[in-house]
């Protein structure tokens, strides 16, 4: 028989709405039975007469917590008051303060990482930041280890820079969202839960890889878990309930099982993020150039348009399959003996039904609708198998026809054609 799981609550910015939060908890539990931990990332405290007086009923004993309550430290000046270390303490009963940054592992061996308040964006970080080298030294003697494998739990007050590529986008504009530091801590601690706050909204990513298919090791999956502010006027989510059981206790092969909804790792491409995130930089073309066709449309302006501020172009998405692809990578459907070469952002695959000899397919290993949706880094990928397919061929004394195909699938599938005696006709290729 396994571990039994432990049942976790998780609350976005409660910003002195204590009285709220525990209310609801009681209720949950009323109803769901007893849960072990309530952890609250974002703003705990508020900067209101009221709320510091609701606090002060919890500080006095006068109230308690109704569950176990680990809270994140200040995000904003007004709050510091409230934490009188930066090493996480008791605040109050059942009531603690993990701390600026740390690792904490309780007596089932659950371990959760945590980094508290914003980034700095000057030294000395101020009480309510946090530094690179606070970032640094939280990640290093995890990492460090040749048997690091990941840990159960990241909590942060600020979400990861990016965590949205690849996946499904979040109802807030991104263009001033999260932080990279961040984004690296969640890349090397490979959290199978990421939880955050203070940007005002639910978010619940897909789950997403933390390996390279078919070129590391299968690992688990990481979920991305943003929460709204708590008895928002929007009615949006602000507690998260799941069970979960400890890495350390789990088998291996159930720990790295893939769900089907898997998508990329978000933060694998953040050294290209200033290029893939340009708002203005135009789609690159594959088969065709448009550049004539955009200069002549710039020169026309809807009447509507005239005197408007102009809006900035959010970068483009990949969709995401709407069932099992037959040619992502992680999905079931996929048959892998068929695959010839794996880089960094596409595959070549021998086609299944060949239309000629050496018939192959160039393919995008994340779910690219055609080539117009396809980011820099890719297309350049792209390229390069383009290019080696051509000097094989050509060493073979033969040519090859290409073209562009996402029948059904709706994943793009550049098929490659051997064609054998094609030296009389113009090159196509």
């Amino acid at each position: 028989m396994g571990e039994k799981p432990l049942r976790v609550l998780v609350c976005g910015d409660v910003e002195g709405r204590i009285d709220i939060l525990f209310n609801r908890v009681k209720t949950i539990q009323k109803k769901s039975g007893e849960f072990d931990l309530l952890f609250c990332v974002g703003n705990f405290f508020g900067s209101t007469p009221e709320s510091s007086a609701e606090w002060e009923e919890y500080k006095t004993r006068a109230k308690k917590a109704p569950i176990h309550t680990y809270i994140l430290g200040a995000a904003n000046q007004e709050t510091v008051k409230y934490f009188p270390s930066a090493d996480g303490c008791e605040l109050a009963e059942n009531i603690t303060y993990l701390g600026r940054k740390g690792v904490f592992t309780g007596a089932s061996g659950l371990q959760i990482a945590y980094v508290s308040g914003r980034e700095a964006q000057q030294e000395p970080a101020p009480a309510y930041c946090f530094s690179p080298k606070d970032v640094t030294s939280l990640m290093t003697p995890l990492v460090s280890s040749s048997k690091y494998t990941g840990v159960d739990i990241l909590l942060t007050s600020q979400w990861p820079r990016g965590v949205w590529q690849y996946g499904n986008n979040p109802d807030i504009h991104t263009k001033f969202c999260g932080t990279a530091s961040i984004a690296n801590l969640a890349e090397k601690l490979k959290p199978r839960y990421h939880f955050a706050g203070l940007e005002g909204t639910y978010y619940e990513r897909l789950p997403y890889r933390n390996h390279m298919v078919l070129q590391e090791s299968a690992q688990h999956v990481s979920r991305f878990i943003a929460l709204a502010n708590v008895n928002n006027t929007s009615k949006k989510k602000y507690l998260y309930a799941f069970s979960i059981v400890p890495m350390k206790s789990m088998d291996s092969a159930e720990l790295v099982k893939q769900p089907q909804d898997v998508t990329e790792n978000p933060y694998r491409k953040s050294g290209n993020e200033a290029k893939r995130e340009k708002t203005d930089e135009a789609a690159p073309q594959f088969f065709f150039d448009l550049g004539k066709q955009q200069q002549r449309l710039q020169g026309r302006k809807r009447h509507s348009d005239e005197g408007m501020p102009s809006q900035p172009k959010q970068p483009r998405k990949p969709p995401q399959p709407t069932g099992p692809c037959w040619f992502c990578l992680a999905s079931p459907e996929v048959e892998k003996h068929l695959v010839v070469s794996i880089g960094t952002h596409c595959y070549m695959a021998l086609a299944k039904g060949s239309l000629t000899p050496d018939h192959v397919l160039i393919l995008p290993i994340g779910h690219y609708q055609s080539v117009l949706d396809l980011s820099s880094e890719v297309v350049e990928e792209l390229e390069k198998y383009k290019a080696a397919v051509k000097r094989l061929y050509k060493s073979k004394g033969s040519r090859c026809v290409m073209f562009e195909r996402n029948y059904r699938s709706q994943h793009l599938q550049l098929q490659v054609c051997l064609f054998e005696n094609l030296f009389s006709l113009p090159p196509t290729c």
